[in-house]
């Protein structure tokens, strides 16, 4: 379940987009959008290939814009996805003065639908929070590739959204996904570290030896309907859990065979946990331990965690995050790395963090690295303190947070894909192709060590990157 999403702009988005707003339309007032799938519009026909949602063609687009506003049929809401979608592609509004980072470039939408009601229910999503299931997500991504290929142009992908639940090492299900498109010719895949780094939602484990256990405390607030917790282990590492309640209540949770589940119900507050052990991966076999929690009682949860095959002790687990759960919990001991949220670990695309330009510091917000084994996450960082951007009705204002440095950077890719392509006749280019551009030509301060778990290998600097294509 991916939450706090935004991609927009050859991009995908969270939140209802304004197709009207003249920052995605030509000086002549003609859209400059290829085409939009909205995935829980069934008012259109679907894409080809695709059995859901309405597509809308650029075509179908102009011929809206010259409605009145009420005689509009495709739907246009300004929130989140126009403000993302503005700071990487919008028009230069010279009375405004702004532009986007990339303001000449075509665009694409994808309107994700939100997540099946029983999903939302099983994971104690709270009515309110917008959540994304991760095949429609791919399934995004893949419409926005095959639309690349059948207009022979370039592509660009933002991808601003993501969730707590995933191992931290590029090898769930989407990340396959991203790699697939991000190793193609002319394209760029840039993802949001998410804005976790304060929240206390990860813990480092760290055991000293064969049979060795640990303490883990879980702080739950009252109204909490339920939650899950991610236990994740690198292979050959093999963990069991014992559980025990505010009132000292304990639940040994050992599992007899890898592909375990055993459940228990707390005598004296009602609480239903349940754990699941699995061995996952596509490349190894991790261990995830997942931990459900159903109705808990406000307190201190005690995770007792133990060994059971010792390699180096070092494990991870992980909370939801604070849009996917009804009230706080935190671990008491909780740990600021490997914060970075799902899918931003995955290899092949440019993870971002975000600073404050006012003064050259990391966002406190920004998902932190490394990756859960070793690889380095965040690539760079970008602009994502008060970054001024349209918030609806013809005005501007502010917003802060990683999605909006991954959309800056998407910008700054697109203009590297048209540079490469275009201009140096070199269609080759990959997402890793454009990532090492932007890693030689970022930012470093002389004071830091790079790459580090913060920065990853500096500041976003376009000027600079340009400036060592002239030197080649």
């Amino acid at each position: 379940m991916y939450g706090k999403p935004q991609v927009h702009g050859n991009y995908l988005t969270r939140e209802d987009f304004d197709y009207t707003n003249p920052l995605f339309c030509h000086s002549d007032g003609t859209t400059r959008i290829e085409a939009i799938w909205n995935q829980k519009d069934r008012d259109g026909m679907p894409p080809a290939g695709f059995i859901y949602g309405s597509e809308y063609t650029r075509e179908q687009i102009n011929q809206e814009l010259l409605q009145d506003e009420l005689d509009r049929e495709i739907p246009h809401i300004s929130g989140h996805g126009t403000f993302l979608a503005a700071l990487a592609a919008g028009s230069e509004d010279y009375a405004n003065q702004f532009s986007g980072a990339a303001p000449g470039c075509d665009l694409a939408f994808v309107q994700l639908k939100t997540a099946k009601q029983y999903l939302k229910e099983y994971y104690y999503i709270p009515e309110y929070a917008q959540v994304f299931q991760e095949n429609d997500i791919m399934a995004g991504i893949h419409y926005l590739n095959l639309l690349a290929i059948r207009l022979r142009k370039p592509l660009s992908i933002c991808i601003a959204l993501g969730t707590n639940m995933g191992n931290r090492s590029g090898t769930n299900v989407i990340s396959g996904s991203l790699a697939t498109v991000a190793t193609r010719r002319q394209r760029c895949i840039v993802v949001a570290a998410g804005n976790e780094a304060d929240k206390r939602h990860h813990f480092l484990g760290g055991i000293s030896g064969q049979s060795s256990e640990e303490r883990v405390e879980i702080s739950v607030a009252d109204g909490v309907a339920g939650f899950h917790a991610q236990l994740w282990a690198l292979a050959p590492e093999l963990y069991e859990v014992s559980v025990i309640s505010p009132t000292g209540e304990r639940f040994n949770a050992r599992p007899s065979t890898p592909f375990s589940h055993v459940e228990y119900r707390f005598l004296f507050e009602g609480t239903v946990a349940s754990v699941d052990y699995r061995l996952v991966g596509v490349s190894n076999s991790d261990e995830l331990v997942n931990i459900r929690f159903d109705r808990p009682v406000a307190g201190v949860w005690v995770l007792l965690v133990r060994v059971r095959n010792f390699t180096d002790g070092r494990y991870h687990i992980w909370l939801p995050m604070s849009d996917m759960v009804s009230g706080e919990v935190i671990f008491l001991r909780s740990n600021p790395d490997t914060t970075l949220t799902v899918p931003s670990d995955t290899q092949q695309t440019i993870a971002v963090a975000g600073y404050n330009t006012k003064d050259d510091s990391i966002y406190f917000e920004s998902g932190r690295g490394f990756a859960a084994d070793g690889s380095i996450k965040p690539d760079i960082a970008a602009p994502a303190v008060d970054v001024r951007g349209p918030v609806g009705n013809g005005q501007y204002g502010t917003r802060s947070g990683t999605s909006v440095a991954a959309a800056i950077t998407a910008g700054a890719g697109a203009l590297m894909l048209e540079w490469t392509g275009v201009r140096r006749n070199d269609i080759s280019a990959t997402t890793v192709t454009i990532k090492n551009y932007l890693i030689r030509g970022a930012d470093r301060d002389a004071f830091r060590t790079y790459p580090n778990r913060e920065w990853g290998w500096g500041q976003l600097d376009l000027y600079r990157t340009f400036e060592n294509f002239r030197n080649v």
